[in-house]
């Protein structure tokens, strides 16, 4: 069985968008580097530094499917179709589209986390499963469903906004040291949660 991993690129100060839900310098580092790295989406690439794309390289393989929340859904109009990683996206959210223009995409619309993430798990077999960051995380982390977190640290303060972990309210969760790997303008912290 794969892996459940929440992940975001995250604020110093725990913010993944402003309260406008807009990135801001979040997502430079996608950007900023000479190799070129793509998701699932051939037609949408990202250019990371050397440390960055082995990191990314080494993650995004292997995740078969991704659990989103439907404010990312709503924000991305799901990515036109196509999901930013894996081949299947699961969107928790009581009230599915009606009007969504791809129908036919590998997008399934599911009534809380916890579904979500078994449906999730079906999907992927011994393949990871990412859950983006926000209330969705601090859900799934309160519920006990979270494997690792990969937390990417932009150095910026938004300030306020969205966090990372929702309001999170649960039981104490202890970490092992993280893997850590300094991209240009981002450092990636992986880690896995201890049981």
């Amino acid at each position: 069985m794969g892996n459940v991993i929440a992940t975001a690129a995250v604020s110093l100060d725990g913010f993944v968008a402003d309260t406008e839900d807009a990135v801001g310098p979040l997502f430079d580092w996608y950007n900023n580097g000479p190799v070129e790295v793509y998701g699932s989406d051939p037609g949408r690439p990202f250019h990371l530094s050397r440390a960055s794309a082995d990191y990314i390289n080494a993650t995004w393989p292997n995740v078969r499917s991704c659990v989103i929340g439907r404010r990312l859904f709503d924000i991305t109009n799901g990515w036109n179709g196509v999901p930013a990683v894996g081949e299947h996206v699961f969107v928790v959210t009581h009230e599915p589209p009606t009007d969504w223009p791809f129908p036919d995409a590998p997008f399934t619309f599911v009534n809380g986390i916890e579904e979500a993430i078994t449906q999730a798990r079906e999907y992927a077999g011994d393949h990871d499963i990412s859950v983006t960051g926000g209330n969705l995380t601090g859900q799934a982390l309160a519920a006990g469903l979270v494997d690792e977190i990969a937390y990417n640290l932009v150095p910026a303060l938004l300030g306020t906004g969205r966090k990372f972990f929702g309001d999170y309210v649960g039981p104490q969760i202890l970490l092992d040291n993280p893997r850590v790997v300094e991209g240009d303008r981002v450092t990636h912290l992986h880690y896995r949660v201890i049981r």
